[in-house]
């Protein structure tokens, strides 16, 4: 149940610190720029230089969501357009991008959700706080995606990780939503000093997720269906796309922190 999926290298939660410059020659940035992502290894893009005011700059998020204790992530599928993907959407004003991936995840699919701390590699400083020592893992964003809207309009995608909620949590959520005609409750986070393990002793070995009915905001939403699939089928029907890659990273991570918890984590 907690195997790691094939074809990843170990990650490590530690800042990249390269600063090399990356040289390429006109024929082999216009490569990398006008190959299809689908006939390309997919490995992060040449860095550019681009510059958007807010009028013409949008900012999303979305959100591979698991369930830990039984293997399976959540994938959202266009009941008449017939594609699979993972729930994402703009975040609203004056929202961060990781509280706006887990609300677009809970809108799309039904699940509610929070951001999962995991190893993950990624290039940003640690917080100083002499009094709190620095946790290996993180919330950071997996994959960013830059896709145009229009000739002079662009869209930013932030890539998360999440998990379904505890059952405790998930009472909460329905009990606010019944009190507040419906309105959506930021989760509480994942406690800091709270193992993995700790975490699935918080469900009963028969626990099911809850699955929301017409949690859409649009009629498109609602032409949604979402399912949790085991992480390997989902990776398949995600296949060719960086959702694809979310998945198994997102996984990969989660069986890291797992291993890492088990052998005592260091603080770094």
């Amino acid at each position: 149940m907690w195997k790691r999926l094939k074809g990843l290298p170990p990650s490590s939660s530690k800042p990249q610190k390269n600063d090399t410059p990356i040289t390429l020659s006109p024929e082999k940035y216009t490569e990398a720029m006008t190959t299809p992502a689908s006939h390309r290894k997919l490995t992060s893009d040449v860095p550019v230089i681009a510059n958007f005011d807010s009028a013409h700059l949008t900012i999303g998020a979305g959100v591979a969501i698991y369930h830990i204790a039984t293997a399976r992530v959540v994938v959202c599928y266009h009941s008449v357009d017939g594609y699979w993907f993972l729930p994402k959407g703009r975040r609203d004003a004056g929202e961060d991008s990781g509280t706006g991936a887990e609300r677009e995840g809970f809108e799309e699919s039904g699940y509610r959700n929070r951001l999962l701390p995991i190893s993950l590699r990624h290039r940003q400083p640690r917080a100083h706080n002499p009094s709190t020592p620095p946790s290996p893992f993180v919330t950071e964003s997996i994959w960013t995606q830059m896709m145009p809207v229009s000739r002079s309009s662009q869209y930013i995608l932030f890539w998360y990780i999440a998990e379904t909620l505890p059952p405790e949590l998930e009472d909460l959520g329905t009990r606010h939503a019944e009190k507040e005609n419906g309105s959506y409750q930021i989760p509480t986070p994942f406690p800091r000093d709270m193992t993995l393990n700790e975490r699935l002793a918080l469900e009963g070995k028969e626990y099911e997720p809850v699955r929301h009915q017409d949690t859409g905001v649009d009629e498109e939403e609602r032409l949604y269906e979402s399912y949790l699939l085991p992480v390997e089928e989902a990776v398949e029907k995600l296949r060719g796309t960086v959702m694809a890659d979310v998945v198994r990273r997102g996984w990969q991570g989660i069986c890291e922190r797992r291993e890492m918890e088990e052998k005592g984590a260091p603080a770094e």
